[in-house]
């Protein structure tokens, strides 16, 4: 199934100049959003893990279906002051100013293998910043898997220069 066909664009949302890719309209489709998760499930196959970690807050919506059907723990990568246990944080630049994402430190062991799940890669900024936060705790991205990926906003290329593996089932530009 094309899934493109399935992603709203809106102008000028969330400010003037941007073009909002919007997965609503994949999600509130039976079939599209089945099919999504179909083939992020055909995905993931391809590597060897034993733990998914899903990006706030989309990025939640595709991995606990994978961490359900591939039988996987689910990890959190949460924004600041979200999680209530005792936990890990990394400060990173966005396009807009700076951000912090969190993860227990439990949830992690070392030489865990983690593939991480977001709806979106735009610039990389949160997507490097959730490989750095799971080394810390001295585990490996194997993989990084988005829905969509915005290709001219260059965060694809900023995570293979550093080394990690990117896929995406849908591409569009970022304007």
């Amino acid at each position: 199934m094309n899934l493109k066909k399935y992603i709203r664009s809106i102008k000028n949302y969330p400010k003037k100049g941007i073009l909002f890719r919007d997965i609503t309209t994949l999600l509130e489709n039976e079939k599209a959003y089945n099919s999504c998760i179909n083939q992020l499930v055909k995905l993931s196959k391809k590597y060897q893990i034993n733990k998914i970690a899903a990006i706030e807050s989309r990025g939640f919506v595709f991995a606990s279906a994978l961490s359900y059907l591939l039988k996987k723990p689910l990890v959190l990568l949460r924004k600041k002051n979200k999680l209530p246990g005792k936990k890990i944080s990394i400060n990173f630049k966005l396009e807009y100013g700076t951000s912090t994402i969190e993860m227990h430190k439990n949830s992690i062991k070392k030489n865990d293998s983690i593939l991480i799940i977001d709806d979106l890669i735009a610039t990389g900024g949160t997507a490097e910043a959730s490989a750095k936060l799971v080394e810390k705790l001295k585990a490996n991205v194997v993989a990084f898997i988005f829905v969509i990926d915005l290709y001219d906003l260059g965060g694809k290329d900023r995570l293979h220069n550093k080394g990690y593996k990117v896929e995406s089932l849908i591409k569009f530009p970022g304007h």
